[in-house]
């Protein structure tokens, strides 16, 4: 199948903020936090010796505790490798901000997850975009978590790497990057054909759905094809996080190789 280029088209949004803390945990995540300039830290609680070799800013403040008072923030399940950030939510980026920064983009990934709601999984498709290229995860609001400390330990530092979008409505979303050039490609085992025999296009978005219930019905509507991974028939589905991985390690091979 072949994809031609579309027809660009702005929209403008405003951003919003936040104001409630969130509570980062372990080494990488943390590390990753600190070097980025749009994360506003306002407290590094940790284990003696937690950070060591870890430049940490003037300008945060520091608190040495033992484990025991990180398990109380974080939870006892919690890999905190004794350090616990507490800071503010990353400032809103929109759909609008990833149309207006890719515009000029020849080649762009995006990542859109339907009903993939576990922020392990998230957070593990968070680290396969940042690493496949991918300049944005997108999903709906309803269902789907907001940042959290379990999200971000998943995502081993990728929350602070790639733009983590939440949208109210997920279908004018896809409507809108549609009209900025977008091509949308949904994951589906029952797909006719295999993703290795589609030529995948330079504007891509790669939709998931959930490992039981696949895309709804109108997020399928919204692609413009559907492709599927070829896999022994003993076995039913990948984990969704996986598939992803496969899915955009794929496009990279199409595109970036």
């Amino acid at each position: 199948m072949a994809f031609k280029q579309k027809k660009q088209h702005q929209t403008v949004s405003h951003t919003k903020n936040t104001t409630h803390l969130l509570l980062l945990y372990g080494r990488h995540p943390v590390t990753l936090a600190l070097t980025n300039p749009r994360r506003k830290i306002k407290e590094l609680l940790m284990t003696k010796g937690a950070m060591d070799g870890v430049q940490i800013p003037h300008d945060i403040p520091v608190r040495i505790v033992n484990r025991e008072q990180l398990e109380a923030l974080v939870g006892k399940e919690a890999v905190h490798q004794g350090v616990v950030a507490k800071c503010c939510p990353l400032e809103t980026y929109t759909i609008e901000d990833l149309i207006n920064e890719t515009r000029l983009d020849k080649k762009t990934l995006v990542v859109v997850l339907d009903q993939v709601t576990d922020p392990h999984n998230i957070g593990a498709i968070l680290r396969s975009a940042t690493a496949f290229f991918a300049k944005a995860v997108i999903v709906p609001e309803a269902g789907t978590p907001e940042e959290t400390g379990v999200l971000a330990k998943s995502a081993s530092g990728a929350l602070e790497l790639t733009p983590y979008i939440r949208v109210s409505n997920l279908a004018r979303a896809l409507d809108l990057l549609k009209k900025n050039g977008f091509w949308c490609i949904g994951l589906d085992g029952y797909a006719s054909h295999s993703i290795y025999e589609t030529a995948l296009p330079d504007k891509c978005v790669i939709i998931m759905g959930s490992e039981g219930d696949g895309l709804r019905r109108l997020t399928a509507e919204k692609c413009d094809d559907t492709v599927k991974l070829p896999m022994d028939t003993r076995v039913e589905s990948l984990n969704v996080s996986n598939a992803c991985a496969v899915t955009l390690y794929e496009w990279n091979r199409q595109h970036l190789s």
